[in-house]
């Protein structure tokens, strides 16, 4: 079973970063949801620091509307504004994770 990661507008997400490099969680690891606008690091900044640390897993990265879908070049990014409803998060994180290669 694949692990999904959450980490939106959490303070700890530097813990995120950590678990990811941690050979037992990364191997389940199928799908990163992360924010935005995130306390100290930043959203495209913490993105660019995961795909670093781990290129394949995919991004959700869910913003309030006003934001820049441009923030996000990397391959395996999909930016998602709010509000959008929780039956289309769903089938977008499904996606995601078929389409992860694992």
């Amino acid at each position: 079973m694949r692990t999904i990661l959450l980490v939106d507008d959490d303070p700890l997400q530097a813990e995120a970063l950590c678990l990811i490099e941690e050979p037992t969680f990364s191997s389940r690891l199928g799908l990163v949801i992360s924010g935005h606008h995130r306390p100290g690091l930043g959203g495209p900044e913490f993105v660019a620091e995961l795909h670093i640390r781990k290129p394949d897993v995919p991004v959700l990265v869910l913003a309030s509307g006003s934001e820049n879908a441009s923030d996000y070049s990397e391959s395996g990014v999909r930016f998602v504004p709010k509000p959008t409803h929780n039956d289309e998060l769903v089938e977008i994180a499904g996606q995601m994770l078929s389409h992860s290669g694992r």
